[in-house]
């Protein structure tokens, strides 16, 4: 049977998100990507048990993580059964609703009370849960008036379904509309969770980032190393068996071309001169905003995330430096 470290929150920080009491890891753990049915789920158990003891409480979902929809949610809620539901009351479990999920006109991309009310219900019965701890909008949804979202996240909420409100894929704009609302229903919304990294900086072009610190709401960065082109692996070009080799859609998609892959290799000998890795400096750097609570890493295996976590540890970025990787990607 599985017992936690005892030491396990030794050298973990604990961040609040915005101007709440609640903090979260300074890294957390999402399942986007490697807990579907064709992953092995020893090395699934080993990865999300090797967080908790390393001191990682969060765990983040969706509905249609998997990415076949809903099985990394029926993974995850096997593990968690198996072996930190002892645990729950250490444990900040996350999950969405709002992209496309099951058939017919209320499983589509959407905001709707219909919608938001059946995903969580299904997500919390493949999980095994009686609430989780943030209940996430996962994108804006132009069809949906915003107080019809915002109602719908308050009466989870109210029927205590979860504990905490936030919102993904917002820009600052609909977000400061959200907040509003939130307010006028008596919402606890805490968190933004958006794309940032050192080559995705759009939340900061779109004020998102701005507008979450004026209204005191937290900031968990996804894709922090950029689909993994922030990381020493592809330090010397696209390697086989990534999945941007030979996709050059997928590759468009990312932003990766030739003066990005100059822009990796001299990042890359930057971290190297720091006694880092690439993956390491990157999260660093997003840990360097004051604005960002959390860390959100993906990983395949328990030894990705061990380096991740040593990239908690070490010397913080200076100012200098932190100019200087800042004229590397935009030269």
């Amino acid at each position: 049977m599985y017992c936690a470290k005892e030491t396990r929150y030794d050298s973990m920080k604990y961040n609040p998100c915005g101007s709440s009491g609640l903090k979260l890891s300074a890294l957390s753990l999402g399942l986007w990507q490697n807990f579907g049915i064709k992953n092995d789920y020893d090395t699934m158990k080993s990865i999300i048990l090797t967080a908790f003891d390393n001191g990682v409480t969060h765990f983040d979902l969706a509905n249609n993580y998997g990415p076949e929809p809903g099985r990394a949610e029926i993974n995850f809620g096997r593990i968690f059964k198996e072996n930190l539901k002892p645990y729950r009351d250490e444990i900040i479990i996350s999950t969405k609703a709002g992209y496309e999920m099951w058939q017919g006109p209320y499983g589509g991309v959407s905001g709707t009370r219909k919608h938001l009310t059946a995903s969580l219900n299904q997500s919390l019965k493949r999980m095994g849960l009686d609430y989780v701890d943030i209940f996430y909008h996962h994108c804006m949804d132009p069809e949906t008036p915003l107080a019809e979202t915002a109602l719908a996240m308050a009466d989870v909420i109210r029927n205590g379904k979860a504990l905490y409100a936030g919102i993904s894929n917002y820009n600052g704009k609909k977000m400061l509309e959200m907040n509003t609302l939130f307010e006028k229903y008596n919402v606890p919304f805490i968190i933004n969770q958006n794309r940032y990294s050192i080559f995705s900086r759009e939340i900061i072009d779109n004020s998102l980032r701005e507008q979450a610190v004026s209204c005191g709401k937290g900031i968990i960065a996804f894709s922090p190393l950029a689909q993994g082109q922030l990381s020493d692996k592809y330090a010397n070009g696209i390697p086989e068996n990534s999945r941007l080799y030979g996709n050059e859609r997928l590759q468009r998609h990312v932003g990766y071309d030739e003066k990005r892959a100059v822009q990796i290799k001299k990042l890359a000998d930057f971290a190297h001169s720091r006694g880092e890795t690439l993956s390491q400096t990157a999260v660093k750097w997003l840990l360097a905003d004051s604005a960002v609570t959390s860390v959100l890493v993906g990983v395949r295996s328990k030894e990705q995330l061990l380096e991740n976590l040593a990239g908690l540890s070490g010397s913080a970025l200076t100012e200098e430096e932190m100019r200087e990787i800042d004229k590397i990607v935009s030269a």
